[in-house]
């Protein structure tokens, strides 16, 4: 089974069978293109290629790939962006820079899009019927990018068509909590119009939360207080600053799940079969449109009703009431209401994944994955054109590497153009579905560079304990941009830092979720995974992301002026990502510290013994749990203390390939496909979705508040606490075992 259609670069028959079907390691074929040095199974990470890598890796090239990435708008399936295939195609495949092979699979998704021929509208209404004020359809074309015929009309991905009317209320961030407090002040929600800004809660949520309240359409909009620091003028935006202008709005996917919405669990190929679009769950389940702060700002200013909570208000430069409907004195009668009219479409599309490999000399059959989504909603300079820039220059420089024949990795990379990420990470988790087993069995791991770069202060880790190693050694090798004469690590350490008990003070490195297309490959395959990007001061800005984040002024202007002025900031991605990419791919011993997942055992732990009270009542022992904590940091430390007597001493190949394997599936351990069944995809047991207070283990602490909100008398909550608490220790219990000599039976 390949992973592409092979269309040119092959190199020899292994490369046109797949990486798949080589067990072992080997020598290069004699029909390669590009002879590479003779391969030898004690090959170890080369520094001085390692150095030819960072210091080849040009500025100047990231930049003119993104200005060539995002000089059109290129939404997935578009025109545009099957042409971006074909020149990803073009660059793997250059007889001077290409890399082994490279080819395309497609998938046939389904996706939403607004109707050209009936746009969306959000109106103010008399009592007749008669519009008194009309939301802008558009984004005001400040730059003339924004009048591109191309830019897809502001729109809220998956929502249903539908014509609500009511009057309006506003529910701050439109989480449960929100509703619950407009419940508690008497604001009528029956049949309303919510207004909502973003934040709190995922988009969708946000739609989900209102329908249980009896609310009939959301509005969604960017408050200039979360996104700009409060600047909201013409002449305090874009083009004259990083702000997000008044008439920007934010685009995105209101799908509850991730994957395409008509094949859960299987590939959206042919032969799969699919649900119907009547019957698939996680769209949203009444009409939902985002609009801009300036139109917003009409809305909210004249709303009536009680003053919202403080920390409800925004920075559009008044009160903001609660509602319903619109006050006495405004500009609008107070009978007015407001018309949401949602007019999206669902269609069928093919979209296609790009991928790029470079076969490794020794085990072939060990991949390192490395991947950037290539759609994107308008323009998509920064998101994810920042990505696929670095992406392009890092393949570039060691496709010149491979075909030069002066290195090839001991491993094999695979780079990953993903396609129609933006409507939920679906290039990725269909790769993931069809490739289910081989990459349990063979990938060892996967490095996510989405937006390289959301600005220009410090680096920004997010990841899988075990990895930190191997980002800091590289983080450490290499100089931070700017004048400080610091490196990435020290540089990263003063903007976010944590005192870890074992090495003291170090950079934090943050958790993955579900944001990006790193979510299949650790909550659905259990293979260690990362995210690297250059990201902002915080202490200098609240704004929760970008501020022209999924809008149509996220140019290539906007990053050239703004964001990172002379790309040394995407230099530093480059250099870092390709460092661990090389690390991971060449090391003899995989650079994968397992030992680092013992701080957030105990973090957990520690967590869960906060809850011992109540769970002693209901006979629920932690003892369990304590010892198999105890049990997982014993069998690391023996492990790391083999790994060293090995790199002593001149350990044969199999014994290196024990232990690698050992290292590559410890977090495969940690899957439980029975710890999450109402969660699709997520079933990593320490990394799932978290809606309990306690930061615990997330199936306990899940399971926890849901039985303490149930009360006492519901002997079945706390079962499912036992349960949840079981699961988590035979995955910590497999996971012992797994680093334990593999002779131990």
């Amino acid at each position: 089974m390949q992973w592409v259609k092979v269309l040119g670069g092959v190199v020899g028959a292994a490369a046109l069978l797949g990486l798949g079907i080589i067990v072992g390691h080997f020598a290069i074929p004699k029909g390669a293109d590009s002879p590479a040095p003779s391969a030898s199974a004690s090959q170890d990470l080369d520094m001085k290629i390692l150095e030819t890598l960072m210091e080849q890796l040009d500025a100047n090239r990231i930049r003119e790939n993104l200005r060539e990435f995002s000089k059109e708008p290129h939404l997935a399936t578009s025109p545009r962006d099957e042409a971006l295939v074909q020149l990803l195609l073009q660059r793997w495949q250059d007889p001077e820079s290409g890399l082994d092979s490279a080819g395309t699979t497609e998938y046939e998704v389904l996706l939403s899009f607004p109707n050209g021929e009936q746009p969306n509208r959000v109106d103010v209404v008399n009592s007749t019927g008669a519009i008194l004020f009309s939301c802008r359809h558009s984004e005001e074309n400040v730059t003339g990018e924004q009048g591109d015929p191309n830019v897809v009309p502001p729109y809220a991905a998956y929502a249903p068509p539908g014509t609500p009317q009511g009057p309006l209320v506003y529910a701050n961030q439109g989480s449960e909590e929100d509703f619950k407090e407009l419940q508690r002040k008497e604001v009528k929600l029956q049949d309303s119009i919510a207004l909502t800004r973003y934040g709190g809660v995922g988009r969708g949520a946000k739609a989900v939360n209102a329908a249980k309240y009896g609310v009939a359409g959301v509005l969604v909009y960017t408050d200039p207080k979360d996104i700009n620091d409060g600047k909201s003028l013409p002449n305090e935006t874009f083009p004259h600053s990083w702000c997000l202008p008044p008439s920007g709005v934010e685009r995105g996917s209101y799908f509850e799940y991730f994957g395409d919405p008509l094949t859960p669990y299987l590939p959206a190929r042919p032969y799969s079969f699919r649900l119907n679009s009547d019957n698939a769950s996680g769209f949203p389940p009444i009409p939902i449109q985002p609009i801009g702060f300036e139109d917003a700002q009409v809305l909210l200013c004249n709303l009536g009703g009680n003053l919202a909570p403080a920390d409800w208000q925004g920075g559009l430069g008044c009160d903001y009431n609660l509602g319903p409907g619109f006050r006495s004195n405004s500009i609008f009668p107070e009978d007015s209401q407001v018309n949401v009219s949602v007019h999206n479409r669902l269609e069928l599309r093919n979209s296609s994944n790009v991928l790029g490999i470079i076969r490794g000399a020794v085990e072939p059959d060990r991949y390192v994955l490395y991947g950037n989504h290539r759609d994107s909603w308008v323009h998509g300079a920064v998101d994810p054109s920042t990505g696929t820039a670095v992406l392009l220059e890092l393949s570039r420089v060691l496709g010149t590497l491979l075909k030069k024949g002066t290195w090839r990795p001991r491993r094999s990379i695979v780079f990953a153009s993903w396609g129609a990420e933006e409507f939920g990470l679906i290039g990725s988790t269909e790769f993931t579905e069809e490739f289910f087993s081989k990459l349990q069995e063979r990938a060892v791991a996967y490095i996510n560079v989405d937006i390289s770069v959301f600005a220009n202060a410090t680096l920004r880790v997010q990841g899988t304990p075990p990895i930190q190693s191997v980002v800091f050694s590289a983080a450490k090798q290499i100089s931070a941009p700017g004048s400080s004469g610091l490196s990435i690590y020290d540089n990263w350490i003063r903007y976010y830092n944590r005192s870890s008990p074992v090495y003291g003070l170090v950079p934090s490195l943050g958790t993955l979720g579900a944001g990006s297309d790193y979510a299949p490959f650790i909550h659905f395959l259990g293979i260690s995974s990362m995210d690297i990007a250059y990201t902002y001061d915080r202490s200098k800005t609240s704004a929760r992301i970008y501020p022209t984040y999924h809008t149509a002024f996220d140019t290539f202007d906007y990053v050239d002026k703004f964001l990172d002025p002379g790309f040394s900031s995407h230099q530093a991605v480059a250099r870092t990502a390709g460092n661990v990419l090389l690390r991971l791919s060449d090391s003899l011993f995989l650079p994968l510290n397992v030992s680092d997942y013992s701080e957030t055992l105990r973090s957990f732990l520690q967590a869960a013994k906060n809850l011992s009270v109540l769970l002693e009542q209901h006979n629920i022992s932690l003892g369990p749990l304590v010892t198999a904590v105890e049990k997982f940091e014993g069998a690391a430390t023996s492990f790391n203390q083999r790994i060293a007597t090995l790199q002593e001493g001149t350990p044969n190949p199999l014994q290196v390939r024990m232990i690698n394997d050992q290292l590559m599936l410890l977090e495969r351990t940690f899957l439980s496909s029975q710890a999450f069944p109402e969660e699709r995809y997520y079933s990593h047991v320490l990394w799932a979705p978290r809606t309990g207070s306690v930061a615990t283990f997330p199936g306990l602490s899940n399971a926890y508040s849901q039985a303490e909100n149930t009360g006492h008398d519901r002997p079945t909550a706390w079962d499912e606490v036992q349960r949840q608490l079981s699961i988590v220790v035979a995955a910590l219990e497999g996971a012992a075992a797994t680093l334990r000599p593999v002779a131990d039976l």
